[in-house]
């Protein structure tokens, strides 16, 4: 079955990590993706030849979403190269931990002019294609730190935050124009990145969540694809998190332990 048959979809940070599994399951399911990439050019074209290869329709596109010209350019060269557009997954992102004094004004810059400032102007780029297909529909990725507290991660959590209201806002400023909004809010996710980190192994990541298991990028892939077909037609301004049970866990917990 292709839910997404022929739908024209632009995934923005598509050359590595989430933004790849999203591609590679959106053209799993029929759709035409356009792959956007910052630095990850061999991520990109990899699945774009996979895509194809697989008899799909796929095309890599390059650019610096912290910069709006980008992302008009980006979305105009996806609407061109499909004569339109019916998806934006708004992925692209950086996460910079720190603590509050270490927070530069350039990081603190650096992650919202891409978690947020990359967002909004793709969507509004993207707006006329996604009302004229007639089931346009945009899923922005945030993430738990969204909805919850982690230290060291404040500047990055209040991108996050702003993804959720910008998403619940646009959605009811677009329902009457036949455009939906929602988010994806990932948890731990594994990616190359967490084993950057001093002392993290799986083994370790498994303990932290409630499942029992930390999340691959195949997990959120799926949950994306729902929002954006027909099947979510009638849910917009939602943020759905998929995060193994993270953010429904009360912070207040403690181990039970028998005597």
């Amino acid at each position: 079955m292709e839910p997404l048959a022929g739908r024209a979809t632009l995934v923005t940070g598509a050359g590595i990590g989430i933004g790849e599994a999203i591609a590679r399951e959106l053209a799993r399911q029929g759709a035409r993706v356009a792959l956007h990439y910052a630095g990850s050019s061999a991520g990109a074209h990899a699945a774009m030849a996979e895509i194809t290869a697989a008899g799909g329709e796929a095309v890599a596109l390059q650019g610096d979403l912290r910069f709006v010209e980008e992302c008009e350019r980006v979305v105009s060269e996806a609407v061109e190269t499909f004569g339109g557009l019916d998806i934006l997954v708004n992925n692209a992102g950086v996460t910079r931990a720190g603590t509050i004094e270490e927070t530069s004004e350039i990081l603190y810059d650096e992650m919202f002019d891409l978690n947020m400032k990359g967002y909004f102007f793709c969507a509004r780029a993207a707006l006329p294609a996604l009302e004229a297909s007639g089931h346009g529909s945009i899923v922005n990725i945030t993430s738990i730190h969204g909805g919850a507290g982690f230290p060291n991660h404040a500047a990055y959590a209040a991108t996050k935050g702003a993804v959720i209201g910008f998403t619940r806002s646009l959605a009811i400023e677009l329902a009457p124009r036949g455009v939906r909004v929602n988010a994806i809010g990932p948890g731990v996710i594994e990616v190359p990145r967490y084993f950057d980190m001093p002392g993290y192994t799986t083994d370790f990541g498994h303990t932290l969540i409630p499942l029992g298991r930390v999340g691959l990028p195949r997990d959120i892939a799926p949950a994306v694809a729902f929002l954006a077909g027909d099947g979510a037609g009638f849910i917009t301004g939602q943020t759905l998190y998929v995060d193994g049970g993270t953010n429904a866990r009360m912070g207040l917990w403690w181990e039970t332990r028998s005597e």
